[in-house]
């Protein structure tokens, strides 16, 4: 089974930084297009980021175009997800997920075949 780790989460003041990892096992890690997702309690799992396999095509929810940046290093099989100008409604546990079969990010967590355990990230104002 393909396995997915999430790290580098944490607590941060609005408008700073934070860098997440996937750490990926288990598989060919260049195959898998990768996604990221974030859920806040009571809230839908909601779509934040995604980087085909090929590693061109990147997709971003509207809420964090223009902050968000996402890349991959498929030598390391890892895929990271910087985040800047951070605010309070980003406060989530962030998921990284992988997915076969795909061309381009999908928003749809049902076609993610497999899914890291989170890790928390929130932003204090």
């Amino acid at each position: 089974q393909v396995q997915l780790v999430e790290s580098g989460g944490g607590l941060v003041q609005a408008g700073g930084s934070l860098r997440l990892s996937c750490a990926a096992s288990g598989g060919t890690f260049s195959r898998y297009t990768m996604g990221w997702f974030r859920q806040a309690p009571g809230n839908e799992r909601e779509f934040v980021a995604g980087i085909s396999r090929s590693d061109i095509i990147t997709k971003f929810g509207n809420s964090v175009k223009g902050r968000f940046t996402l890349s991959r290093d498929n030598a390391k099989n890892m895929v990271y997800l910087q985040m800047d100008s951070l605010k309070p409604e980003d406060t989530a546990v962030y998921y990284c997920a992988a997915a076969m079969g795909k061309f381009n990010p999908t928003v749809v967590p049902n076609e993610y075949d497999y899914w890291g355990q989170g890790t928390q990230v929130t932003v204090s104002s």
